[in-house]
C-alpha cells in the first residue's frame, strides 16, 4: 500500500436488522446462531410461493424522528436514518468535525419499492390526483444519503451506491477511498433496504431466485446441497469511517481499520456470476493486496453466501483462486445470511459489521443449518456454532446482479 495514503478506521457502528434493533442485539444473535427468518407479516402471502422473510420487528421510527418526518419517508430511509443516528452517537463525532469535511456514502439496492407499489396502486384505482406529492422523494434511492446528510450537517460529498447486492460494500469502499485520498475527514456509510413487498417478492420468485421453503430452518441454506434460493431480508447498518489521525487526535474509540477494497465487474451476465468466478476472485485479490496479505495471516471471510445454487459454488471457487487452494482450506468462512436472510443493499454493511466485531472479539459467527454440505463447496464454513479464533485479516464479499463484485478488508488497528 502507498504509505502516502491516509489510513481509515471505523469509529462508530449502528444497526437495525432482523436480529435486533441495535448493534449489540444483532451481534449477540449472530454469535448465538439465532435465525431471524420467519413467515412474512408485512403482507398476506397466501397467493405467493415465497412465504418467508427476515423482517425488522417492532421498531418505532418515532424513537428517532418526528412523526411528520416519518410519514414522509420510505421504510428503507427510516432504517438508514436509525442506523446512522446510532453510529454517529457511538462515534462521538458530532461537534468534532468540520461540516464541509463530513460526507455520506450510503448504499441501497432498490430504494423505495414499497412506496412505488403503494402509489402505483393509487394511480390505477383512484386516478392521478391521488398520487402523493411525496412519491418521488420517498422512492428515489439517493434519499437515504440525502436525509442522513441533512440530519447530521454533512456538507461534504453525499451520494448513494446502487450496485444491487454489492451496494453496501461499494458504499463503504468508496467512502474509504474518499478519506484515503484526502477529500473528507469522516464519512457516514453503510447500506439499507426494505423490499419485502408483493411486487418485489413476485419478481424474485418468478426469476427463481427466492427459496420457496416454508420451514425457516430449511430456507436460507448457504453451501448446503439442499439450497434452492435466498430468503429476502431488510434493515440497515451504518459505519462512521474516519481518518486515523483525526480519530486519534480527538480520542475516539477505534473498532478497526478498513485496509483494503476491491471493486470489479464480471462483464458477463445480468444475473449469473461468471462461470470461472473471475470478477469475484479479482475483487478479493485487489482487497488483499491493499491489506498487505501474507500467508501467515489467519483469515476470516464473510462470504456473500446467498444460498443460490450458482453463487455458493462459484464463490467457493473465487476464494480458492484468491487465497490459493491450501490457504483457502485453512481460512474460516461463514455466511451470516443463513441468519439474516439476504438484506440486498444492506447485506454488505451488516457483513462488514460482522467482520469488524469478529476481529475485535476473536469470535467467528457460524453458518447455521449447514447439515448437508455440498461437495462442490468444500471449505470450512463454520457450520452450526460460532468458534473462538483470533483473526488477523477479515474479508467481506458482496456480489450483485449486473456482475458487480466488491470485497472489503479489515484489520485490527496497529499504531
Amino acid at each position: 500500500m502507498n504509505e502516502n495514503k491516509k489510513r481509515v478506521v471505523v469509529t462508530g457502528i449502528g444497526a437495525i436488522t432482523p436480529l435486533g434493533k441495535t448493534v449489540s442485539e444483532t451481534w449477540e444473535a449472530l454469535k448465538a446462531g439465532k435465525n431471524g427468518i420467519a413467515p412474512i407479516t408485512l403482507f398476506d402471502t397466501t397467493d405467493y410461493k415465497a412465504k418467508l422473510g427476515a423482517e425488522v420487528k417492532d421498531y418505532n421510527a418515532l424513537d428517532y424522528m418526528e412523526k411528520s418526518e416519518s410519514i414522509r419517508t420510505d421504510r428503507y430511509t427510516q432504517f438508514a436514518l436509525i442506523a446512522a443516528q446510532q453510529s454517529v452517537e457511538d462515534s462521538g463525532i458530532a461537534g468534532n468535525i468540520i461540516p464541509e469535511r463530513f460526507g455520506v456514502y450510503f448504499g441501497v439496492g432498490i430504494g423505495g419499492i414499497s412506496t412505488f407499489e403503494t402509489e402505483h396502486t393509487k394511480l390505477k384505482e383512484k386516478g392521478p390526483r391521488k398520487v402523493s406529492s411525496l412519491f418521488i422523494p420517498m422512492m428515489i434511492p439517493n434519499m437515504a444519503a440525502g436525509m442522513i446528510a441533512i440530519k447530521h450537517d454533512c456538507r461534504g460529498p453525499a451520494m448513494p451506491a446502487v450496485t444491487a447486492c454489492a451496494s453496501g460494500s461499494n458504499a463503504i469502499g468508496e467512502a474509504m477511498r474518499l478519506i484515503r485520498h484526502g477529500y473528507a475527514d469522516a464519512v457516514i456509510t453503510g447500506g439499507s433496504e426494505a423490499a419485502i413487498c408483493p411486487i418485489a417478492i413476485s419478481g424474485f420468485v418468478n426469476m427463481q431466485a427466492l427459496s420457496t421453503a416454508e420451514d425457516a430452518n430449511a430456507a436460507s441454506l448457504p453451501f448446503d446441497k439442499r439450497r434452492s434460493g435466498f430468503v429476502i431480508g431488510e434493515g440497515a447498518v451504518s459505519l462512521v469511517l474516519e481518518e486515523y489521525e483525526h480519530a486519534k487526535k480527538r480520542g475516539a474509540k477505534i473498532y478497526g481499520e478498513v485496509c483494503g477494497y476491491g471493486s470489479t465487474c464480471d462483464a458477463n451476465h445480468i444475473t449469473a456470476p461468471h462461470p470461472e468466478a473471475r470478477g469475484g476472485a479479482q475483487a478479493m485479490m485487489d482487497a488483499m493486496r491493499e491489506a498487505n496479505y501474507t500467508e501467515k495471516d489467519t483469515v476470516y471471510v464473510n462470504a456473500h453466501g446467498t444460498g443460490t445454487p450458482m453463487n455458493d459454488k462459484l464463490e467457493t471457487l473465487a476464494i480458492k483462486k484468491a487465497l490459493g487452494d491450501d490457504a483457502a482450506k485453512h481460512a474460516y468462512i461463514s455466511s451470516t445470511k443463513s441468519m439474516t436472510g439476504h438484506m440486498l443493499g444492506a447485506a454488505g454493511a451488516i457483513e462488514a459489521m460482522a467482520c469488524i466485531l469478529a476481529l475485535n472479539e476473536g469470535i467467528v459467527p457460524p453458518t447455521i443449518n449447514l447439515s448437508e454440505q455440498d461437495p462442490e463447496c468444500d471449505l470450512n464454513y463454520v457450520p452450526g456454532t460460532a468458534i473462538k479464533k483470533e483473526i488477523d485479516l477479515a474479508l467481506s464479499n458482496s456480489l450483485g446482479f449486473g456482475g458487480h463484485n466488491a470485497c472489503l478488508a479489515f484489520r485490527k488497528v496497529k499504531s
